[in-house]
């Protein structure tokens, strides 16, 4: 393992200092006819031109602290005591400066949105779906290397993680939802009888939506207030403190492509005083929320005491991370085994939602693979993102970092627990965890039970003719299920696995590793304590962003009030005894 941890050597090298933008391109949407695709993504490869002008834009960053505002509407506020975003990797570095809104400031925002409802849920869905995808091609072309700079600088990823978020999967949320929203608002209900038309209006819902995003993917922060926007809703967007400047970029970009003030307000908060104001609120229309199963079910508690103050019943979304596992079956291929787990397990730093964190191997495969996971430990680079081959880089914050070195501390002590490689750590410069493989001889060790949401995999080796047990044992293990994988050849065995592990995964991958959803191609969600399952990335989702409203209407006019089963009959007063039915025989 080489480590590289000098983030200023390493600026001090990119070329020039000064931002470049790729031009705009006039893209219009032909809304009728749109069909999207996945962005496609350059190498980045040495000597590229993307390569050249992503470091170029990087170094334009070096030394800059931004000043980030509470937007609410056109207006900017900074309130309280300032607060700074910093480079996780090179922590003494301030990269973005911001302040939390109050509780004032917080309903300031819920009062301005909701005066904003009104105008933009009028608005056709074409007309709201053309602001997103000029903001689409804003990312694409003027703006993608700032995203991938302030994504990288600020959230610690690689210029391919980098990438694969800021961009590619951003640009495809916004692309897919345009398709998405057209597709599945298409369907209008029946008008078989020439006297009444009947259809439907797909509804934004009353009220607002609270979007409450995390860190480690600046699209999941992007996409969680566009979503509901689209559909006509209006959103208070609270960004986290840790991807503070990659996210206030992306909110600019929305309102630079045309987005009307109000309807995503930008609100930087303490996550207490934000959840306890839009929970208080009558208007509350729903919860959009990616984060910590801690903070969502108290969310979900907030709401159900309030329940008897909301106009309408809030919607709840959340997607809480998982404890993802690879299940490896003695006849599976060996090198996809192990490179599945580098990069599933490893790949920015563990902290994805869908990353590797339990392996059952088989004890015939074991020694192999062990030797294996060893030779490419050698291999990675561990260090600054700028550096183009850092493979690792740190977690997120000193949080992060403390949380993981309790569980390396833990297999220090434990007698169950084997360290396989790493198992060190260093804040000296930045949060950083060394990559770390552990094997454990108890199937109910709590490092194969507890998200961990770092670089640490544990493995359990099984007995090969104990596969059917281990599997059934590994399916009852983990409270979360939101991703997993099968390593088999063996059909009967895949097939036998996947029934096995139904319940266990919203996201199952057959002989691949666990991470590296696509919109459109693996949407994504999971159930249990990793959450509500609503599939970001499909078109079941923006559904939950509507309040259909069934309307009939009458072609032509009623000429009687009775019904068809009904005789004539002389107009006259009611007489209830000549209403009694005749006597029916029974026998």
């Amino acid at each position: 393992m080489l480590l590289v941890r000098n983030l200023r050597n390493v600026t001090r090298k990119l070329l020039g200092s000064q931002t470049i933008r790729c031009s705009s391109t006039e893209a219009e949407l032909d809304f009728e006819n749109f069909t999207a695709v996945n962005e496609p993504m350059p190498s980045y490869a040495p000597g590229t031109e993307e390569r050249e002008q992503l470091d170029k834009t990087v170094a334009g960053y070096e030394g800059l602290v931004k000043d980030v505002p509470i937007m609410i509407g056109d207006e900017e506020i900074r309130s309280g005591q300032p607060r700074y975003q910093v480079c996780p990797f090179d922590h003494e570095k301030r990269i973005a400066k911001f302040t939390y809104a109050s509780k004032d400031v917080i309903q300031k925002a819920i009062d301005n949105s909701l005066k904003a409802r009104k105008d933009w849920e009028r608005q056709p869905l074409e007309k709201r779906a053309e602001v997103f995808y000029r903001a689409s091609e804003l990312m694409k072309n003027k703006y993608r290397y700032d995203l991938l700079a302030t994504t990288m600088i600020g959230q610690g990823k690689n210029i391919w993680q980098a990438e694969i978020d800021a961009a590619a999967e951003m640009i495809d949320f916004l692309r897919f939802n345009i398709q998405f929203a057209r597709d599945v608002t298409q369907y209008q209900p029946l008008s078989p009888d020439p006297e009444e038309t009947n259809s439907i209006r797909y509804r934004g819902c009353e009220g607002f939506w609270a979007c409450i995003t995390p860190f480690n993917f600046t699209a999941i922060g992007g996409h969680l207030p566009a979503a509901p926007a689209l559909m006509g809703n209006v959103a208070l967007w609270k960004p986290s403190d840790t991807a503070m400047l990659s996210n206030y970029l992306v909110y600019e970009i929305y309102r630079e492509a045309g987005l009307p003030a109000g309807v995503i307000n930008f609100i930087p908060a303490d996550g207490p005083s934000f959840g306890d104001t839009v929970t208080s609120s009558p208007h509350l229309a729903g919860i959009n929320f990616t984060g910590s199963v801690k903070t969502f079910r108290h969310l979900w508690k907030q709401v159900g005491m309030n329940i008897d103050n909301y106009r309408s019943y809030p919607r709840l979304i959340g997607e809480c991370g998982g404890k993802n596992m690879h299940f490896v079956h003695p006849s599976a291929k060996l090198d996809q085994v192990f490179y599945g787990a580098i990069q599933s397990g490893f790949e920015y730093s563990g902290q994805k939602c869908s990353a590797l964190s339990r392996m059952y191997i088989p004890e015939s495969m074991w020694p192999d693979i062990k030797e294996n996971l060893k030779r490419i430990h050698k291999e990675m680079v561990v260090g600054t993102p700028l550096y183009g081959k850092t493979f690792v880089s740190s977690v997120i914050d000193d949080k992060a970092f403390a949380r993981c070195k309790s569980y390396l501390e833990h297999a220090q002590k434990s007698a169950n627990v084997k360290i396989i490689v790493g198992g060190k750590c260093d804040d000296s410069v930045g949060y950083y965890i060394e990559p770390t493989f552990l094997e454990v001889s108890n199937p109910d060790e709590k490092l194969l039970k507890e998200e961990i949401f770092g670089p640490i995999v544990t493995v359990y080796v099984y007995p090969d003719d104990k596969y059917r047990e281990t599997a059934k044992k590994a399916s009852q293990t983990s409270p979360f299920a939101l991703t997993g994988a099968i390593y088999a050849e063996d059909e009967d065995v895949v097939e036998e696995l996947s029934e096995i592990f139904e319940d266990c995964a919203g996201n199952f991958y057959i002989n691949d590793k666990s991470t590296g959803s696509v919109v459109g191609q693996q949407p994504f969600g999971g159930s249990r304590l990793s959450g509500t399952n609503d599939k970001a990335g499909s078109p079941y989702y923006l559904l939950k962003f509507t309040s259909p409203q069934a309307i009939k209407r009458r072609n032509v006019y009623k000429k009687t009030w009775k019904y068809p089963s009904m005789a004539d009959t002389t107009p006259g007063e009611f007489d209830v005894n000549k209403q009694k039915l005749p006597h029916v025989h029974t026998d």
